[in-house]
């Protein structure tokens, strides 16, 4: 075994482990703290596959700005309170089938890995998600519909502020 299996599976056990912790905790601010870990052992995943950008873009969008709003929001709710209703036995029933449902569908996904793994295998030439070569294809083949996305969400930035704006 080499460092790379090594790291994958440490991250990979941590991220699983996380992702268990962010659906059992009780408290929703832990579990906004164990989905920060989650997130972290994802960008290790996407630096083990050689796709740097996608790493920071991962850290700096879901870790940094998305968790922190979260955790805002649900601080600002006050989950302290003892208002909480509990589930009925019916409600849990469905959560647990719809889980179920949910895992049948890897099933299809386990079976195809191999066959992955030999296809991305052949792909790997060491410059694949790098920051240079999507910069090129970016700005080369795809600059028009770049532009239009800024535009796009500039109209929309443009729009929030008008319905948000009070008379």
């Amino acid at each position: 075994m080499n460092i790379t299996q090594i790291l994958f599976w440490i991250l990979s056990g941590a991220a699983v482990i996380s992702a268990i912790m962010v659906v059992v905790s009780r408290n929703p601010i832990h579990s906004i703290l164990w989905l920060i870990v989650v997130f972290f052992c994802i960008s290790g995943h996407y630096i083990l596959l050689n796709a740097q950008f996608l790493a920071i873009v991962n850290l700096i969008v879901y870790a940094g700005a998305i968790m922190v709003l979260f955790l805002f929001v649900i601080m600002l709710m006050n989950p302290n309170k003892t208002n909480a209703q509990q589930k009925s036995l019916w409600k849990k029933l469905v959560g647990v089938i719809a889980g179920g449902c949910f895992l049948l569908t890897w099933i299809p996904l386990i079976k195809q890995a191999p066959e992955i793994h030999n296809k991305v295998a052949l792909l790997k030439d060491g410059n694949i998600g790098l920051i240079g070569n999507l910069g090129k294809v970016l700005f080369s083949d795809y600059l028009v519909p770049f532009e239009i996305t800024s535009v796009l969400f500039l109209s929309a930035m443009v729009g929030a502020v008008v319905i948000g704006k009070k008379e």
